[in-house]
């Protein structure tokens, strides 16, 4: 089955690497209208091109701190300027942030809070009132397994991320009879630029494809998985083919985590 996205516009925060540019350039692929943001405009230029080679839709990009209101306040200004009413928001843009919990402090609690829980809620309460007034509207918070499994020492993300998915919950009821539908997407081990930056930043010596390949050797299907696979998983849920799809989360980790 071919999914399309035709004349749809998508915002996607996080966009310019990893599973973010990987939605980004799928969707585009399925002819949606595609903005994506993060911080660094020429990461975001970089994005852009790529995305644009497979795109039968108009691509974007904005600059923009997800940790801050205004920012995020003038970058859904921005894009709908540009490019029209949002009918699909991403909220992708985090980090894996993990460690023994005696040592996360108030700045690093407040910091992780900002980057995965605030910043998804003030782009969902921008975007929410049109796609209420269209009765269209797909929202989809990308989390992590550790949200339903969290092990020692994954605070604070497993915190954050637990959070994303109680606001999955709440949104899906609120904004069902609208025809606006939110579901959350839980990563497990997936192959991305940030597993080649854990690769060098363990200065092992074997090369990044054994790395890679040892991580996934836990996994029950014996290997780590893809970002296009991620994403077409997403392209799914932001298309007509998921309209009875809402308030779930789907764990897209082959097989890991022990909640299904």
């Amino acid at each position: 089955m071919e999914i399309r996205l035709d004349g749809r516009t998508a915002l996607i925060t996080g966009g310019s690497r990893g599973l973010g540019l990987a939605m980004a350039t799928r969707f585009a692929a399925s002819g949606a209208n595609v903005a994506i943001l993060a911080r660094r405009p020429d990461v975001l230029e970089e994005a852009q091109q790529a995305i644009g080679v497979s795109a039968r839709g108009k691509v974007a990009a904005f600059v923009c701190d997800v940790r801050d209101a205004s920012s995020v306040t003038a970058a859904h200004q921005a894009v709908v300027r540009e490019m029209g009413a949002v009918d699909i928001l991403v909220n992708n843009a985090g980090s894996s942030s993990r460690m023994a919990f005696e040592e996360i402090t108030d700045e690093i609690w407040q910091a992780d809070l900002e980057l995965k829980l605030f910043a998804a809620i003030r782009m969902t309460r921008l975007v929410l009132p049109e796609m209420k007034a269209r009765r269209w509207g797909r929202i989809i918070n990308v989390l992590n397994i550790a949200a339903r499994a969290p092990q020692t020492g994954s605070a604070p993300t497993s915190v954050t991320r637990a959070a994303g998915l109680a606001l999955t919950k709440v949104l899906s009821r609120e904004c069902a009879l609208h025809r606006v539908l939110v579901n959350a997407l839980l990563v497990g081990e997936i192959v991305t630029d940030q597993v080649a930056r854990f690769h060098q930043a363990a200065g092992t010596t074997a090369p990044l494809a054994d790395y890679i390949a040892e991580l996934g050797v836990g996994i029950p299907l014996g290997r780590m998985g893809q970002a296009e696979e991620f994403a077409r998983v997403a392209c799914f849920l932001a298309s007509d083919a998921a309209s009875y799809v809402t308030g779930t989360a789907i764990n897209v980790d082959g097989g890991l985590s022990p909640i299904p």
